[in-house]
């Protein structure tokens, strides 16, 4: 079983490629940042489109957040029982907070936004527990601000040009 943990640790060190992670959490953020851009310059009777795409992207992306932590706790050996529940517990709520946007009406986008700040003040206390680096904590930071400011906008623009 040694050889098998010291097999994990340097697949985990293979993954964990800084440059790698930057990138796919950019590319992560291209259709919240066109979207947004396309719900101020489309043409008004486009953009129930564009805003339905936005809420969908944001329902997938939060319901990934939540995936990120059934995949941390199943492959990490060196958490505790109560870690083990409370990490799978929260793995189950980004979804469900996500779906929750589905039938909050006009208040989808409220919900997928704190749903987006809910999930990073998660991460920033069970990363830890997964032994993750300090940059990864950072990066979420960042990504979590483009993101809820990326909904902010199109709320906006469904407000103003709708």
């Amino acid at each position: 079983m040694g050889g098998r943990r010291t097999g994990y640790l340097s697949m985990k060190k293979h993954f964990l490629s800084k440059r790698l992670v930057h990138q796919l959490g950019c590319l992560g953020l291209i259709p919240f940042i066109v979207l947004t851009l396309a719900c101020w310059t489309v043409h008004p009777d486009w953009l129930g489109d564009f805003i339905k795409g936005q809420l969908a992207y944001g329902i997938a992306t939060l319901s990934f957040l939540g995936g990120i932590h059934w995949g941390a706790t199943m492959v990490s050996g060196e958490l505790s029982a109560q870690q083990t529940r409370r990490a799978l517990f929260w793995s189950a709520l980004p979804p469900l907070i996500a779906w929750s946007a589905t039938i909050a009406g006009g208040f989808g986008f409220a919900v997928l936004m704190a749903g987006f700040i809910a999930a990073y003040q998660v991460d920033k206390h069970v990363f830890v527990w997964y032994q993750l680096p300090d940059w990864v904590i950072r990066l979420r930071f960042v990504l979590t601000c483009v993101v809820v400011a990326a909904l902010v906008l199109s709320v906006i623009a469904a407000n103003v040009r709708g």
